[in-house]
Parts: structure tokens; C-alpha cells; sequence
């Protein structure tokens, strides 16, 4: 591993304290959507994105695994498949759950996804499950995590449905904007004699910060 990639391995380590803080819902957001603006909702659903390392990290263990562009796009549409139908969905519907089991969960498929990233059922000489079915699953899982979040502010009752596929609009840009410069750093690094160690690397850092992140929710939960 070159200097570069250490340094950059560094920083993730560094990020971990702000992942444990990541998207939780603020006074100025909730200040921001008291406006009932539609295109407030927007806003807040893509920083909510932009700032929710979990989703990120989730969604870079998988663009980690495929090699190709069109395989990227399947699988991130599989995942924004699975995220708005609970998104959308769970919220009109008014069905909630704690917010440190559903992140809690959310944790788990981060450090599921680096361990199968690392052959970890190969190992273990287990088949690993289908990739594609376990993006939708996760997709819905984090959907309901974002579900959770929204369900968390002060929507009102007036056009809720346009307001809740407002948000999910602001979700899609921030997940856009998020995964350009995810996948340009990736399809870089694969061009590096380094990207094994690369790889091995960042998606031991997946399940590290996985493992990290399901303790505190889980504490937060007990608290």
C-alpha cells in the first residue's frame, strides 16, 4: 500500500466519531422544513445523505465489489429500489421503530458487506447468499432507517405524500453526488499495482466500522 492510500486509509479511521453522529436530525433542519417549502424537503433529503455515512459506507462496499459500470448501475438501482419502497412507504404508512435498531441493523450491513467482500463465506465454505437479493434487502432496511428519520420531524398532515417523495428526490441527488466521486476514486485505484491491498484494506475498515458503529447504536438503545 502506497503512502497515498495509507493516508487516505488514515482519514477514514479519523472519520469514524463523525460516522457515529452521522444524519441525526437537527434543529435547522427542522427550522428549514417549518417553511412547508417542497423544495426545503429536497434539501433536507440530500444532506441527510450526504451526511449518512452508514448509507455511504454501505454503498461503497458494494461498488467495491463490481468491476464494471454496468454492474454499477444495477446493483444502485437495486438499492434505491429497495430504499424507496420503505421509505416512501413506511412513512405514509406511519410505521416507525426504534431509530438504534433500525441503525443498528444498518451497521451489520456494512460489516456484511466487507466480509463477503473479503471471501468471507468462501472461507467459512459457505454460498454466499445472492448479491442482488441481499442489495434489495439492505435497500429496504436502510429505506426504513430514512423512513425513521423523516417520521422524526414535524411534517404536519398537508400534502404529506408530496412532501415524502420530496425528500426521497433530495435522497436520490445526495446519493448521486455522493457515489460519483465514491466510484471515481475506485475505478482510479483499480489501475494501481496497490488496489489488493487497497481493497483488503478498506473493506477490513467496513467491517471495523460496522462492528463500531452497531456497538454504539446498541448502546444508545440500552441508555
Amino acid at each position: 500500500m502506497n503512502r497515498y492510500q495509507k493516508r487516505a486509509l488514515s482519514l477514514l479511521f479519523l472519520m469514524i466519531p463523525m460516522i457515529a453522529f452521522a444524519h441525526d436530525v437537527t434543529s435547522a433542519d427542522q427550522e428549514l422544513l417549518k417553511s412547508g417549502s417542497l423544495l426545503a424537503y429536497i434539501q433536507v433529503g440530500a444532506t441527510h445523505m450526504l451526511t449518512g455515512y452508514d448509507h455511504l459506507l454501505f454503498l461503497a462496499g458494494v461498488v467495491f465489489y463490481l468491476s464494471s459500470f454496468k454492474d454499477i448501475i444495477k446493483f444502485i438501482t437495486a438499492f434505491t429500489i429497495g430504499h424507496c419502497i420503505t421509505l416512501i412507504g413506511a412513512t405514509y404508512a406511519g410505521i416507525t421503530a426504534n431509530e438504534h435498531l433500525v441503525d443498528a441493523v444498518i451497521a451489520l450491513s456494512i460489516l456484511y458487506k466487507g466480509f463477503e467482500n473479503l471471501g468471507g463465506f468462501e472461507k467459512l465454505k459457505v454460498k454466499s447468499p445472492n448479491l442482488l437479493i441481499m442489495v434489495v434487502v439492505f435497500g429496504l432496511i436502510h429505506g426504513f432507517g430514512l423512513s425513521t428519520r423523516l417520521q422524526s420531524f414535524e411534517n404536519g398532515t398537508e400534502a404529506l405524500l408530496s412532501k415524502i417523495l420530496c425528500f426521497n428526490v433530495g435522497v436520490e441527488v445526495g446519493q448521486i453526488l455522493a457515489l460519483i466521486p465514491i466510484v471515481a476514486i475506485i475505478s482510479w485505484s483499480r489501475k494501481s499495482k496497490q488496489f489488493p491491498a487497497f481493497y483488503k484494506a478498506v473493506n477490513w475498515y467496513l467491517i471495523l466500522a460496522g462492528l463500531f458503529l452497531f456497538g454504539y447504536q446498541m448502546m444508545g438503545y440500552y441508555s
